[in-house]
């Protein structure tokens, strides 16, 4: 079997034992140089924390074991097609490559449906679900303007 294909079992393995637990059935993996560097599963119901998609957690863990938020050089190895959030996440950390088994529909089809998501992002502000309302923007454009002179800013 060549790499990929173990580093894709190895994301399903993970969502197989996630399902069996109190997780959602999902897992991933991060690569680095042909060796896993993270693994992460669905820990939304553990943890009570609805960010913590299996994306999420592999991409935190494998930040905070490079000591480094850009993940450029990595691939993310996922069981299913990431989320509108997760994707979010894989395009903030710099992942090189996105391989995945199950599709949205998939999901969808288990009642893990983000197609609403993904059409939300695309309708205008004033016309989404979740009502948007500005405020103070003129005070928190202090803290752009002092971040855009800043000489030691890291840029991400």
């Amino acid at each position: 079997m060549n790499k990929k294909n173990i580093f894709m079992m190895r994301a399903i393995e993970l969502s197989i034992k996630s399902a069996n637990s109190k997780g959602g059935p999902f897992g991933c993996v991060v690569v680095k140089n042909k060796k896993i560097i993270a693994e992460g599963s669905n820990q939304v119901t553990t943890n009570n924390d609805p960010t913590a998609h299996a994306e999420i957690v592999a991409i935190r863990e494998a930040c905070k074991k490079s000591n480094n938020f850009n993940l450029s050089g990595c691939d993310l190895y996922s069981s299913c097609e990431p989320c509108p959030m997760c994707l979010s996440a894989i395009y903030w950390s710099h992942i090189d490559n996105i391989f995945y088994a199950n599709s949205r529909i998939d999901a969808k089809n288990i009642d893990f449906d983000d197609s609403f998501i993904y059409s939300e992002i695309t309708k205008d502000l004033e016309n989404r679900k979740i009502k948007m309302h500005q405020m103070h923007r003129d005070e928190a454009l202090e803290a752009f303007k002092i971040w855009e002179s800043k000489e030691d800013k890291i840029k991400y």
